[in-house]
C-alpha cells in the first residue's frame, strides 16, 4: 500500500505539468500571472525543503550526512543543468541560421531539462513515505505548485513555436510517468535504510531543488514581474510554513 502511495504522490505532483500545459493550450495567460505563480511556488519550495527536508534530516541523521547530501545535490543539479544548456547551444549551432532546433532534438533537450527538476523532487516524495509511512502535505503542495508554472510557460512557448498538441502533451505525459517511477524507486531503495542514509539521500534532493529555485524559478519570475516577485515568494513561504505547523 505504501508503495502505491509513493508512486501516486509522484504522479499527482507531476500531473500539475499537464494542468499547466492544458491551461496554456486553451487560453493565453498573461506573463504577470505566470510570474506570480512561479514566485509563489519558489517560496513554497524553499519553506518545504527547509522545514520538511533539511531540518528533519538533521534531527534524524545528524549534521554530516545532511551537509554532504545537500552540497552534493546542488552540485548534481548545477552540473546537469550546465549539460542541458550546452546541448541546447550545440543544437542551435547545428541548426545554422535558425534559432529553433529540430523538433526531435529540441524535444529531447526539453525532456532532459524537465527531468532534472522532476526526478529529485519525486525522490523526495518517495523517501518521505519510506521514512514516515505517509505523505507530507507541504512537500506535495510545494512540488505541485512549482510544476504548474513550468508546464504553463514551457507549453505556451512550444505552442507559439508551432508544436502539435500531441507533441506537447506527450512530452509532459512522459515526465509525469517518470516522476511516478522516481517516487516509487525512492521509496523502495530507502526501506530499512539507516537514519543517516535517509538524511543523506533526502538532502541530495533538497540541495538540487534549492539550486533549481535559485537558477530557474526566481530569475524567471523576476524577469517577468520585478515589482511583486519578492512579495509572492514570501506569501508562498508563509503558506507552506503555516501548513507544515498546523496541528
Amino acid at each position: 500500500m505504501d508503495a502505491l502511495i509513493a508512486a501516486g504522490s509522484g504522479v499527482v505532483a507531476g500531473s500539475m505539468l499537464l494542468v499547466g500545459a492544458t491551461i496554456a493550450w486553451l487560453v493565453k495567460v498573461p506573463t504577470g500571472v505566470v510570474a506570480s505563480v512561479t514566485a509563489f511556488g519558489a517560496g513554497v519550495l524553499i519553506s518545504a525543503l527547509a522545514y520538511e527536508l533539511v531540518a528533519e534530516a538533521h534531527a534524524d541523521g545528524g549534521l554530516v550526512p545532511t551537509v554532504l547530501g545537500f552540497a552534493l545535490g546542488a552540485l548534481i543539479y548545477v552540473g546537469a543543468a550546465a549539460l542541458v544548456d550546452s546541448q541546447g547551444r550545440r543544437l542551435r549551432r547545428a541548426a545554422g541560421s535558425s534559432s529553433e532546433p529540430t523538433p526531435s532534438r529540441s524535444g529531447t533537450a526539453l525532456l532532459i531539462g524537465a527531468l532534472v527538476d522532476g526526478i529529485p523532487e519525486s525522490i523526495v516524495l518517495g523517501t518521505t513515505v519510506a521514512a514516515t509511512g505517509g505523505l507530507s502535505l507541504p512537500i506535495v503542495l510545494a512540488i505541485a505548485i512549482s510544476n504548474l508554472p513550468e508546464g504553463l510557460s514551457s507549453s505556451a512557448g512550444m505552442k507559439a513555436a508551432g508544436r502539435s498538441r500531441g507533441y506537447v502533451f506527450g512530452v509532459w505525459g512522459a515526465v509525469v510517468a517518470v516522476s511516478g517511477i522516481a517516487s516509487l524507486l525512492g521509496f523502495l531503495l530507502l526501506q530499512g535504510a539507516s537514519p543517516e542514509g535517509i538524511a543523506f539521500i533526502t538532502t541530495i534532493a533538497a540541495g538540487g531543488i534549492l539550486a533549481m529555485v535559485c537558477n530557474t524559478m526566481i530569475p524567471t519570475a523576476f524577469a517577468r514581474d520585478q515589482a511583486f516577485t519578492g512579495l509572492f515568494a514570501t506569501l508562498g513561504f508563509l503558506t507552506a510554513f503555516t501548513i507544515s505547523h498546523l496541528p
